[in-house]
């Protein structure tokens, strides 16, 4: 369970404070997914670093597991805009980071994620040799290694290509239903949200508070793009953005 109440979030001090989110509340259970949606700059980004324990609030309280988020958390993984990897490292090397920093490499690897992802004939290759889309994926590899609870994706398939948004779109999904952590999205793309998210809060410009709540029930086959529930869905968030 992910319990927030109240979360407010200012950047600066006294009369140069900038107020960037401002008592948002939700509430997730465990093994769902939610996607967090609004105008550029509105804040979403900061819910998200205070959900991964990297940026303390102003004011609330957010909890995961029961439990008060006063810092980074093993069971909280976090997928950023740029996979972040390391240049001189090769593709497994990449993917067992967090294990490695953690201890516990190699008792434990990232084989069968980089498996599942369709990574093991690059395993040995350098980021410079791979392609944006399987750049992404060896992020993804490093976030899912230490099998984490909670996945936070912030923009996680910015500047890609669409047809290869949908592919790993897609590999969301399906790595989502396999392993079922809870899932925060923060996107810009309303038929991102559209798609992966059981849940879309929509925020307002900034401070960020909640201005809509979007159900979004029958997500969670590869082909619900095709669907007139998806359509409807898409439709509504777009109305709601633009109130």
């Amino acid at each position: 369970m992910i319990d927030v109440e109240s979360l407010t979030i200012d950047y600066g001090l006294a009369d140069r404070a900038v107020q960037a989110v401002e008592r948002v509340d939700f509430r997730l259970e465990e093994g769902r997914s939610l996607a967090l949606i609004g105008p550029s700059g509105c804040g979403k980004t900061s819910i998200l670093f205070a959900l991964a324990g990297l940026l303390s609030p102003s004011n609330g309280t957010i909890k995961i597991g029961g439990g008060p988020v006063t810092g980074p958390r093993r069971e909280v993984a976090l997928i950023l805009q740029n996979a972040g990897l390391l240049p001189w490292k090769t593709v497994w090397q990449n993917a067992n980071l967090s294990l490695l920093l953690a201890g516990d490499y190699p008792e434990h690897n990232a084989g069968v994620i980089l498996d599942d992802l369709g990574l093991t004939e690059v395993k040995s290759r350098f980021p410079a040799e791979l392609s944006e889309g399987m750049k992404r994926r060896v992020g993804i590899a490093r976030a899912l290694s230490t099998a984490p609870s909670v996945l936070l994706m912030d923009e996680p398939l910015a500047s890609l290509d669409t047809l290869t948004r949908e592919r790993i779109q897609d590999l969301f999904l399906t790595l989502w239903q396999e392993h079922r952590f809870s899932l925060i999205l923060v996107t810009h793309d309303i038929v991102e949200a559209a798609f992966l998210g059981q849940e879309i809060i929509v925020l307002t410009k900034r401070p960020a508070q909640v201005k809509a709540t979007v159900i979004n029930p029958k997500m969670g086959s590869l082909d619900y793009r095709q669907s007139e529930a998806f359509q409807r869905t898409v439709h509504d968030l777009r109305e709601a953005l633009e109130r």
